[in-house]
């Protein structure tokens, strides 16, 4: 691998041996049919005759790092209505010096930023335009299995879940187009949110492509100045995974926990961000990596958390560290020091595995001071505590999971990922919830290896308590890590303006797609 840290040399030298048991006995056959390994020289390779047709091919940027950080195409809304298309397709990709042939949203490494106002309508006219899927439906849905249907997600959004929605139970087969249609309430938080496919099946191969997008809901903090006027950057978390032939066709190789190759944001590997000495910048951090925990430092810089999943804080938290799990987003505002090169990384942290540790970005400072200001206080945060008075009823959801002895070797076949002792089955209705309840729930791990990372999709949630200690800062999440081994999260939740069937899950992706996911319904008497 080209232009290697020491870092991601480690990252890599822990996962080849695991990786090569896993794939091995594939690897001959696929030599024939699938493209040469990412640097070999292979012009005029036609994969149209394979039957995997990319149509029009992007070409990416040959350098392998340090290019100034490239943020993605910004789409907006117009008079009430952010009216779009969407093509998913394979497309070539040059990432960190890696020539990769991924699935894509418009054959870019993330799909463009879509920018939105509450009460608005985000309109989109999604064309599946994969090719056709290589595999039947499997007898137990919880496999993995044909990656190329898919549909999407507006992750964090509260909004209908039914109909041509933000409905993750549509299927969306190639050669096809679907509309979706999701309209915004007037009252919906202004923040950073996501887009991602949910098909079960082949959403954790997508997401992993890079087949995610960040949405502005705008409108927050238009009155603190300090934020206001900070320069605003988009920053989509990845890790980048791919096997011996710069693809990802096996559910194998996403699976080892030491699969990562290396570490991206907005599909460039270690970019290069400029910052003045002194000014003030706002960075929408978004978590869309398929499996792992992010832990992220900025050598010498102090990190100011303002909102957490697209919900404004009521107090800035002054952070050395941030810990971003898959799903979560943080904005966060960094002031630029003296002059100089800091990095930007991803620490060591142990969630039941080391998680992926390495370079994420160079931040340079330079030029002309810039004296900018922290803000002294923040607004109101839009929701009210939850008050005991208001819970109207209590349930215990438990997320467990079963490991071959020999877990370093295991296949991905051997473990099982379970909620309440039962693997995702799309027909059954796990949860039923009353609309107009307000409901604490306690989410339980008994998983002895892993975290997991658990979001519910529709209503957010107040997090109360974790291993039964009381949190004091009560915050609002969309997503929570559950520790392993026993640990447990306590939250409250207000199931309002919605009826329809939607998710519960652990957004380590590998996870979800082998079954760590649950129905819910909340319906109206």
């Amino acid at each position: 691998m080209k232009d290697m840290t020491g870092a991601d040399a480690q990252l890599v030298s822990t996962g080849l041996s695991r990786r090569h048991l896993l794939n091995s006995g594939t690897a001959l056959g696929a030599y024939f049919l699938l493209p040469r390994p990412a640097g070999a020289q292979q012009q005029g390779h036609d994969h149209s005759k394979m039957g995997l047709d990319p149509g029009p091919i992007i070409q990416a940027a040959a350098a392998a790092m340090d290019m100034p950080l490239a943020e993605p195409e910004v789409r907006r809304s117009v008079n009430g209505v952010l009216n779009t298309t969407l093509s998913c397709r394979y497309a070539y990709r040059d990432i960190g010096g890696q020539r990769l042939y991924l699935r894509s949203y418009e054959g870019t490494s993330h799909g463009p930023t879509l920018r939105m106002k509450p009460g608005e309508t985000l309109k989109i006219r999604l064309s599946n335009d994969f090719p056709p899927n290589r595999d039947v439906l499997p007898k137990d849905m919880a496999l993995p299995h044909q990656f190329n249907n898919t549909n999407l997600h507006f992750h964090g959004s509260h909004t209908s879940p039914s109909g041509i929605s933000d409905n993750v139970m549509r299927s969306m087969v190639p050669g096809k187009k679907y509309d979706i249609e999701i309209t915004l309430p007037k009252d919906h938080t202004r923040g950073t949110y996501w887009y991602h496919p949910h098909h079960h099946g082949g959403a954790d191969v997508q997401m992993a492509s890079g087949m995610t997008g960040a949405i502005v809901v705008e409108g927050d903090f238009a009155d603190v100045p300090e934020i206001a006027n900070a320069k605003e950057r988009i920053m989509l978390l990845s890790q980048v995974v791919f096997d011996g032939f710069g693809m990802i066709e096996n559910f194998a190789t996403l699976f080892p926990e030491t699969a990562t190759r290396f570490l991206a944001i907005n599909g460039q590997r270690r970019p290069t961000i400029q910052m003045r000495p002194g000014e003030v910048q706002r960075w929408r951090l978004v978590g869309s990596q398929y499996q792992d925990d992010f832990n992220i430092e900025l050598e010498k810089h102090n990190l100011y958390a303002i909102a957490y999943d697209g919900i404004q804080l009521g107090a800035m938290q002054e952070l050395k560290t941030l810990l971003v799990a898959p799903g979560q987003r943080a904005d966060i505002l960094v002031q630029a020091g003296a002059p100089g090169t800091y990095e930007l990384r991803a620490l060591p942290f142990d969630q039941g595995h080391p998680s992926p540790v390495g370079p994420l970005a160079r931040v340079v400072v330079a030029g002309d001071p810039m004296p900018m200001k922290l803000p002294a206080a923040l607004p109101k945060p839009p929701f009210e505590n939850i008050k005991d008075s208001e819970i109207t009823g209590r349930r215990t959801v438990t997320f467990s999971a079963t490991n071959p002895e020999a877990d370093a070797a295991g296949h991905w076949q051997e473990f099982t990922f379970l909620v309440d002792g039962k693997a995702f089955d799309p027909s059954r209705i796990d949860q039923r919830v009353k609309l107009g309840a307000v409901e604490e729930w306690t989410i339980r791990n008994t998983h002895f290896h892993d975290d997991h990372a658990f979001h519910i999709h529709t209503n957010p949630f107040q997090v109360t308590r974790v291993n039964g200690k009381p949190q004091a800062d009560l915050q609002w999440r969309d997503t929570v890590i559950v520790p392993r081994n026993g640990g447990s999260v306590v939250f409250r939740s207000r199931f309002l303006d919605y009826t329809g069937v939607f998710m519960l899950h652990c957004h380590m992706m590998n996870h979800e797609e082998m079954g760590m996911m649950q129905t819910v319904e909340v319906y109206k008497e």
